[in-house]
């Protein structure tokens, strides 16, 4: 009767990870879109943790179950958990796509993406005061 029906374990295992099947898509790590009204969309990142356990026993009793052809009644029991954490936010919009952290870090994240920027408005500062200064053109 075992061999066609499978071990109680087996069911155990089956109803426990259809479940988590069911709590777990896509759409946890990378959630839903949302439009700003500047045309921006906007998806949260999530980071997901999963923890899953299951066992199970046979165990005697005093008396053997006879309409079980003389096996032992099974005991058993799993279980699942799950951690959802955000990670960050990815902007898409205006021409960029720009991944915006929830931890500390992002000001160092911010620092890089405006160093090219940076670097651009001291470079044309320059050239403008070199070409106000002298008030002449240069020779070619």
């Amino acid at each position: 009767m075992e061999s066609e029906k499978g071990h109680p374990i087996e069911g155990l295992m089956q109803t426990a990870m259809q479940s988590i099947k069911e709590m777990v898509d896509v759409n946890t790590i990378l959630g839903d879109p949302v439009e700003t009204p500047d045309g921006s969309v906007i998806l949260p990142v999530s980071r997901i943790s999963l923890g899953f356990a299951a066992g199970g026993t046979e165990y005697e009793t005093e008396h053997k179950r006879t309409e079980g052809g003389g096996k032992f009644p099974f005991g058993g029991g799993s279980g699942a958990g799950i951690s959802v954490h955000p990670v960050a936010f990815m902007v898409v919009g205006q021409g960029q796509v720009r991944l915006l952290p929830v931890d500390g870090s992002a000001i160092y994240d911010r620092l890089i993406d405006l160093a090219p920027r940076l670097v651009d408005r001291i470079a044309g500062s320059l050239e403008s005061r070199k070409g106000g200064a002298s008030g002449a053109q240069p020779v070619v």
